[in-house]
């Protein structure tokens, strides 16, 4: 798979493609990431890639043509790979697990980072394929935004964790398409490792005891408990058995009642 990222700061990247699941990735052959200067695709001297905004009101537009060129070269570059051109903005639509992993089944993701005030809508319009937000909020660029699109995908790919079902335990691992195994769409059950008791804090019993479905059961109720108490808007998405929807109603029930000393 090969993501060109189009930028004005390819060096923001040195450092993320240096270490981590993307160095990794890419030294595996697994992955191809090119960086792009938006600059190179200026047609002056002085390299000019935004102007300000038609109509008034502050900050500078990133310009079509710079952004068109850049695109269009890459594809006259290699035709026979079918490209999906990624706007990263905070009005596109949400990235989600389910998006990563549509992603993933891409020959190429060509990542527009935007900057300033944003960039010309004739650009979202007629050139990218997808407009995507990593979330309601508002950053100074586009950089921080591609790098995660790259490794939320990248980790999807088939042999890059080298164990290619550890992906589908995590947290959101609702993937498009597919039938959804026990425990999917809801948040990570907690985890612990050694020491079993640290400054007076115990690892539950039920962990250290070996036995495998009582783990499975508790892992699975308290990944339903902690996706009900900071995430229930994702249980409308995942497939509750009778006994989970139970166990929902006995924590409802018990967080309902008074506690002693406070009536």
């Amino acid at each position: 798979m090969t993501f060109d990222v189009i930028t004005i700061f390819p060096d923001f990247f040195r450092s993320i493609l240096e270490h981590g699941l993307l160095k990794r990735a890419m030294a595996s052959g697994h992955v191809t990431i090119r960086l792009h200067d938006l600059r190179d695709y200026a047609d002056n001297r002085h390299r000019t890639i935004d102007d300000r905004p038609f109509g008034g009101g502050p900050g500078m537009v990133f310009k079509p043509e710079p952004l068109f060129r850049a695109v269009e070269a890459l594809q006259i570059e290699a035709p026979e790979k079918s490209s999906r051109v990624i706007l990263l903005s905070p009005q596109g639509r949400l990235l989600t697990q389910a998006v990563a992993e549509e992603f993933s089944h891409a020959e190429r993701l060509v990542l527009i980072c935007g900057r300033y005030e944003g960039v010309d809508e004739r650009v979202a319009e007629n050139l990218a394929t997808d407009e995507i937000s990593i979330g309601d909020f508002v950053l100074s660029g586009g950089e921080l935004p591609a790098a995660v699109v790259m490794e939320a995908t990248i980790r999807l790919l088939p042999g890059v964790l080298g164990n290619e079902e550890s992906w589908e335990q995590d947290s959101f691992a609702v993937a498009a398409g597919r039938p959804l195994a026990d425990g999917h769409g809801l948040l990570d059950c907690p985890h612990y490792t050694r020491p079993a008791e640290f400054r007076d804090w115990k690892v539950p019993e039920v962990l250290l005891s070996g036995n495998h479905e009582q783990i499975r059961q508790w892992r699975h109720r308290r990944a339903l408990e902690k996706t009900w108490r900071q995430r229930p808007d994702l249980l409308a998405q995942v497939p509750l058995s009778e006994e989970d929807r139970r166990w929902l109603e006995s924590l409802k029930d018990a967080d309902s009642k008074p506690v002693l000393g406070t009536e």
